[in-house]
């Protein structure tokens, strides 16, 4: 796991966000020198005297005599590879930080839209707060400046990102201009789009947009509990058929708690018979952390003890041709058959394996844990896989 996060101390450094660059950053040329630090970390010192002389924002380096005299520096406290050129920073000289916004090659990127959110949910890893984070839209658009042009995907997540009203149809606005190539895919509740207009908004607005909407269960008094809000389950049902009408491709997010998982097939057929525009469906197991930790008892299910609600809502929705992953669950939690609905889900940065994994066959095909997770949110089915393919 690498924190998002690392002490800093900064030289005449302004707060921003900004490219860290090598020699073949700088060669490409993407990018405003006034908007890149460049890393003199690994430079010899033949190779800095023409480039030290260039209008760059900053300096990123290990010990403040590696800068030239009277140019602004930054140096953070963390592993030299916690943050590499092609990375964006977010430097905080108030307060003493500098954040990794941006990763090269992390398969989890995301734009943190706000800490705000509509629902409540019971199992929810980023608890919201009741603040104005509108300021987050200014910062997400000098973001998407900088991140590489060839991202394959970014995420848009909260929160609930709909809060930002049009502020975020200008964010995927600005994704579409400055990263046409790059897949969009929003994490929503989608309780803000039932009335038909906002959803209109995002009609043509990206070329690759994805919605991944939860829905917790075929009736509103589950849905409703689980995310804490009477009437939550009739918004999002609009919401969905809202965003379908303003033809958008839509995704559907399950999350794996006890009383989800005793209604899984129940949702399942509920997804197909209702919402037959749902290109997707993602079940996921419990990230432990956040509301989470509070309410485990109430929520947590061995994945060992889930395999038939799995396989029952794994068969039926795949053999009416939906598309069905599995988030978040190590292979040797699962039966065999099921590996080739499992999915790398959990991003790069918190990410681990646990010893037992070592010797594991398929390790390179697993998810893994998240890094946070304790001996009390670990399976009694964890243990090393020693054959390559099922049985």
């Amino acid at each position: 796991m690498r924190p998002q996060q690392a002490k800093a101390e900064f030289h005449g450094m302004d707060y921003g966000h900004f490219k860290v660059a090598d020699l073949k950053e700088f060669a490409g040329g993407a990018y405003p020198l006034e908007q890149m630090l460049l890393d003199v970390r690994t430079l010899s010192l033949r190779e800095t005297d023409t480039l030290f002389s260039l209008p760059w924002a900053g300096f990123l380096v290990d010990h403040a005599n590696q800068a030239p005299i009277g140019r602004p520096w930054v140096r953070y406290e963390a592993d030299e590879n916690w943050a590499s050129p092609g990375d964006v920073l977010e430097l905080q000289p108030s307060s003493g930080r500098v954040a990794l916004r941006y990763r090269r090659g992390d398969n989890g990127n995301v734009l943190f839209a706000t800490e705000q959110c509509n629902s409540y949910c019971l199992m929810c890893s980023q608890p919201p707060r009741a603040v104005d984070d509108l300021w987050r839209v200014e910062q997400l658009h000098a973001l998407i400046e900088l991140i590489d042009k060839d991202e394959p995907s970014i995420a848009i997540s909260g929160g609930e990102p709909m809060l930002l009203g049009e502020g975020l149809v200008d964010v995927i606005a600005h994704c579409h201009a400055a990263l046409p190539q790059t897949h969009v895919h929003v994490l929503s509740n989608g309780r803000l789009a039932g009335d038909g207009t906002y959803a209109a908004r995002f009609t043509g607005l990206h070329e690759s947009l994805t919605w991944g909407i939860p829905l917790y269960g075929d009736t509103s008094m589950l849905h409703d509990y689980i995310v804490q809000r009477q009437g939550a389950f009739a918004q999002t049902l609009r919401g969905l058929y809202a965003l379908e009408q303003a033809k958008q491709r839509v995704e559907i997010r399950v999350v794996l708690v006890k009383d989800v998982v005793h209604r899984l097939e129940a949702i399942a057929r509920y997804i197909y018979r209702n919402l037959p525009f749902v290109e997707h469906v993602a079940l996921m197991g419990v990230e432990p952390i956040g509301f989470a930790k509070a309410h485990r008892e109430a929520l947590w299910m061995d994945p060992m003890d889930i395999t038939d609600a799995l396989e029952g809502a794994v068969d039926f929705l795949s053999s009416r041709n939906i598309a069905v992953s599995l988030y978040n669950l190590p292979l040797c939690t699962l039966p065999p058959r099921l590996w080739p609905f499992s999915r790398q889900s959990i991003s790069h940065w918190k990410q681990n394996y646990r010893p037992e994994c070592a010797p594991c066959q398929v390790r390179d095909r697993c998810g893994g844990f998240f890094s946070w997770v304790t001996p009390d949110w670990l399976s009694r089915g964890i243990a090393p896989i020693n054959q390559r393919e099922p049985a």
